[in-house]
């Protein structure tokens, strides 16, 4: 028996009402990711480079006095700049305290637990790879050998890697990466293991979209100098 006219165009509009529902979801989520992927970089340079601007003028005011510690800014607390030569000579990105979300949409985070930039132990700081002004993108370019310049007000740090960027990958887990002086469980890829040292430690995501597991390469103080002004 055929179906009445009646059922099947009210069947066929509800067909149609659901494919443009699942057309506009399309939509909906295509621009969530393209903002996620494209606008948060967009913002967050921005973002940087500001900031390295008004911790610099910071800087500068405080000229001939004692040092008032992080400058604070409306997206936190920021205590240094991290030049990476491999990444081009324009490459400068703020350095805050913590690594919250905000935090690392504005820059380098620092783990709390850790020295500040210089001091003994594991200075040891994360970024994104992908979104948010991606400063840690090209992680896996990273090549033992390779240095990373951390500028404070008084003193500028030149730290040179140990291992390279794709080095080691470890699940997000992995406490020991910010140990004072990290111990590999797994005996791969540490540190030189002798007390006392100055090292840094960089993490970041290993893969470009979302993943539980991070990369992270060693670093140790090669040398410091008076920041020029």
């Amino acid at each position: 028996m055929a179906e009445p006219p009646a059922a099947r165009s009210a069947g066929g509009r509800w067909l149609g009402r659901v494919g443009a529902l699942l057309v506009v979801a399309g939509l909906v989520l295509g621009a969530y990711v393209a903002w996620q992927v494209w606008g948060t970089n967009v913002v967050s340079q921005r973002t940087h480079r500001a900031l390295v601007e008004d911790v610099r003028r910071a800087w500068a005011q405080e000229d001939g006095r004692a040092s008032s510690g992080p400058v604070r800014t409306d997206r936190g607390r920021v205590s240094a700049i991290v030049r990476i030569p491999r990444f081009g000579d324009d490459y400068a990105v703020p350095l805050l305290e913590g690594t919250s979300e905000d935090v690392l949409a504005a820059g380098f985070g620092r783990f709390a637990n850790g020295p500040a930039p210089g001091g003994k132990g594991n200075f040891a700081v994360a970024a994104h790879r992908v979104t948010h002004g991606e400063p840690l993108r090209g992680m896996p370019e990273l090549a033992p050998g390779d240095e990373v310049v951390v500028e404070t007000r008084e003193w500028t740090y030149t730290y040179v890697l140990d291992s390279g960027g794709d080095d080691l990958t470890v699940p997000f887990t992995a406490g020991w990466v910010l140990d004072a002086l990290p111990a590999n469980p797994d005996g791969g890829v540490q540190p030189a293991q002798e007390p006392g040292q100055r090292l840094l430690t960089l993490t970041t995501c290993s893969e470009l979209f979302h993943t539980d597991d991070r990369l992270v390469a060693f670093g140790h103080l090669e040398s410091r100098e008076r920041t020029a002004r």
